[in-house]
């Protein structure tokens, strides 16, 4: 009977210990959400690892990117997270931070390491498939590779023509970007615009001189 009763407050107590672990993890997404800098500087204080992820894979960093908070930014960051580490999408602080147009955040972490380019999609892709001009810019001024290509072979122009992004297209033209790059399939920049429809697109890239 004392062997049981032991047990059972063991089992208590590490069930309390868990519960109060989740309930400083829940503590610091909503910080992070809200722009509370002095609540998430306090619980990184306390010991929570700021390397924690969630379901997806999302670090604290990767979350705050998303919201573009600088002052968060600062705090998580000083305290030494993997800013290269990716959610299980395969995205980084910085690519999350550009799709979102954060341009600040996108400096802040490329100054802190972040890798400007990598193996599948990339910061500027991401920028480029969502209209974020003037992070597409700081991205491509740093030293982006143009015409890298994602997992499936299509470029940020592929891409930017997909999605029917004209100011990103010309932005990349002025660039350089290649506009008779094609994907293994014969997919080409050309070839997007036309699928979906995106006739403005369509137009400027003929004019440029592209071929499907």
């Amino acid at each position: 009977m004392k062997l049981f009763i032991k047990y059972f407050f063991a089992m208590l107590c590490v069930l309390s210990a868990a519960t109060s672990r989740a309930a400083v993890y829940d503590d610091m997404i909503r910080a992070i959400g809200q722009g509370d800098n002095s609540t998430v500087a306090g619980l990184l204080k306390k010991g929570l690892d700021v390397d924690s992820v969630n379901r997806d894979g999302d670090t604290f960093l990767m979350m705050a990117s998303k919201e573009g908070n600088i002052n968060v930014l600062k705090t998580l960051l000083g305290a030494k997270p993997k800013v290269a580490a990716l959610n299980k999408f395969g995205e980084t602080a910085l690519m999350l931070a550009a799709i979102k147009g954060h341009l600040e955040a996108v400096k802040l972490l490329l100054a802190e390491g972040a890798q400007i380019d990598h193996a599948g999609w990339t910061p500027l892709m991401y920028a480029a498939s969502m209209n974020r001009i003037e992070v597409m810019r700081f991205l491509m001024v740093r030293g982006a590779k143009i015409d890298a290509v994602n997992t499936s072979g299509l470029s940020a122009l592929m891409l930017a023509a997909r999605e029917g992004q004209t100011q990103s297209v010309l932005l990349l033209m002025e660039y350089g970007a290649n506009i008779n790059l094609k994907a293994p399939n014969g997919y080409s920049a050309l070839a997007a615009a036309k699928q979906r429809e995106n006739d403005e697109i369509a137009r400027i890239l003929v004019k440029a001189g592209a071929k499907e």
